[in-house]
């Protein structure tokens, strides 16, 4: 009885071919986007890394020095200035833009805005516009001799603070960076109450919700994953804030150094200061802060959800 139950000996190394066949079908589409993948995403970091642990010296050329590089930008002052720069940008500027998204996207949402198409392609329109032209149409606003400011004073005999002054400057890059990406974030989250089931709207009805009520107990709590993905994304474009700093840099020299953030100082090390090895390192001690405060705030996100 137990010989007719065996199956057939021929038939494992038949299931074994399938079953390899099925891997290498696997792969032969995979394997495309992962050598794009290796070449465009991998490698840059790999070879970022191995510049990372030699230093050039004028003398001997490329010498190996380990951790010596990392030592010395975790000891920088000028680092963990542009550090701080966009510490106190990330702290300010994400929850003001995230929060004035959310209000967009809940007033749209809520079906009592006229002209709700008309407002919601109004408030993305400034994402269409690139970084470089909408930091030089602001640039040109902040402008006191030339710009709007300058206008103004002229105009009502006044003297309006410089937005481009050292104590303003990081203010004005984050009103050009709100600007640019309110409408990008409440696309997201409008997208995400588009999706929340019209059967919990009609019970909280029922039960005599009002609005505050509907969003703080419904429509909050369903996009909280776009909340979580919204802020993960702000971090990471915090961290890497270049463009608008490098292009105002050249309206406020005294207020926009080299090294105002970690990006524009890597930048200014390896094309102004030729040390490759250094402004490497600089780039992949960013990469791991940025990812290590990513992680966690995605650790977070997940736990409020379960």
């Amino acid at each position: 009885m137990a010989q007719l139950i065996a199956a057939p000996p021929a038939a494992a190394p038949r299931a074994r071919r399938r079953g390899l066949r099925r891997t290498w079908t696997g792969w032969g589409f995979v394997g495309p986007f992962m050598l794009v993948f290796a070449l465009v995403f991998l490698a840059p970091i790999a070879y970022s890394i191995y510049l990372s642990l030699f230093r050039k010296q004028l003398v001997g050329g490329n010498s190996f020095v380990g951790v010596d590089n990392y030592v010395a930008a975790f000891q920088d002052a000028q680092f963990w200035s542009g550090f701080g720069h966009v510490v106190a940008f990330l702290l300010v500027q994400v929850p003001i833009m995230l929060g004035i998204a959310l209000l967009v996207a809940l007033a749209l949402d809520s079906g009592r805005l006229y002209g709700k198409n008309f407002f919601r392609i109004s408030i993305f329109l400034p994402y269409a516009v690139p970084a470089v032209v909408a930091t030089l149409m602001w640039g040109f606003m902040y402008g006191t001799r030339f710009g709007l400011v300058g206008n103004i004073n002229r105009a009502l005999g006044v003297e309006l603070p410089n937005p481009l002054s050292p104590d303003l400057v990081l203010a004005s890059i984050g009103n050009i960076v709100t600007w640019e990406f309110v409408g990008y974030n409440m696309l997201i989250f409008y997208s995400a109450l588009r999706v929340v089931p019209a059967s919990l709207y009609e019970a909280a009805e029922i039960d005599g919700a009002g609005q505050w009520r509907v969003i703080r107990s419904i429509k909050l709590p369903a996009i909280r994953g776009a909340l979580v993905i919204a802020t993960i994304f702000s971090i990471i474009g915090s961290f890497q804030l270049f463009n608008e700093p490098s292009i105002l840099k050249s309206l406020a020299p005294n207020a926009i150094t080299t090294y105002f953030t970690p990006n524009l100082y890597a930048y200014s090390l390896s094309f102004s200061g030729q040390q490759y090895n250094y402004s490497a390192t600089v780039a992949i001690v960013m990469g791991l802060i940025t990812m290590v405060i990513a992680y966690v705030v995605q650790l977070r996100g997940m736990r409020k959800e379960v």
